[in-house]
């Protein structure tokens, strides 16, 4: 019941994700990480296979440092997108990867975006875009109440909505998310949203 979702603010963008990794009827951790810093100002939230998932991104994060150490320009959250569009739809006719991406980043030209990549390779420039179960919540909730100009506050109150909304509504709902900005100042972690602790349930 994965959910990864992410909006764009007047100078920002957040990418939120569900931190529970779970094989069949088993969540084994409620604390993974699902949001990859891929460098100072980019974001990437996956959903998908866990091993797709945590080999694809730090394949993009390597790729994206090595282009920087090799011409000491960063490649723009733009060539960033198409980039990893292109080795997904390579890898679509050999070993495909089963996972989807928002990635989010700054420019100083351009300012925030957000771009929307599925598994089987389509590329979309959004304002706001989510993955997985969740989606159906989180988009309902961000089309009613998003708007263009919103500030972090305003923005981290429509992510909490989004977040109280799947956990009331799926059967079986990811009880932690982790959420991510990216503004002039950089990628960073800005908070969780904790309903369970992985240390509660060993004890308990």
């Amino acid at each position: 019941m994965e959910s990864v979702f992410g909006l764009v603010g007047k100078d920002f963008a957040i990418v939120v994700a569900d931190s529970s990794a779970v094989h069949s009827i088993l969540v084994h951790k409620t604390n993974e990480d699902k949001i990859m810093v891929l460098d100072s100002h980019k974001l990437m939230g996956a959903s998908g296979e866990t091993g797709d998932r945590a080999q694809f991104t730090e394949y993009i994060q390597k790729n994206v440092a090595l282009y920087q150490f090799r011409n000491g320009i960063p490649l723009t959250t733009s060539a960033t997108a198409n980039f990893t569009r292109g080795e997904l739809a390579t890898a679509l006719r050999k070993n495909p990867y089963m996972v989807n991406i928002i990635l989010a980043g700054y420019d100083k030209e351009t300012g925030p975006s957000l771009y929307y990549i599925d598994y089987i390779a389509s590329l979309h420039k959004l304002d706001k875009a989510a993955f997985g179960y969740g989606s159906y919540f989180a988009l309902s909730m961000m089309d009613r109440h998003y708007r263009k100009d919103m500030t972090v506050e305003e923005a981290i109150e429509l992510v909490d909505k989004c977040i109280v909304e799947i956990r009331s509504r799926l059967v079986v709902a990811p009880p932690n998310f982790v959420i991510k900005i990216v503004d002039k100042d950089g990628a960073r972690e800005y908070a969780w949203r904790q309903s369970i602790k992985d240390g509660e349930v060993l004890a308990a």
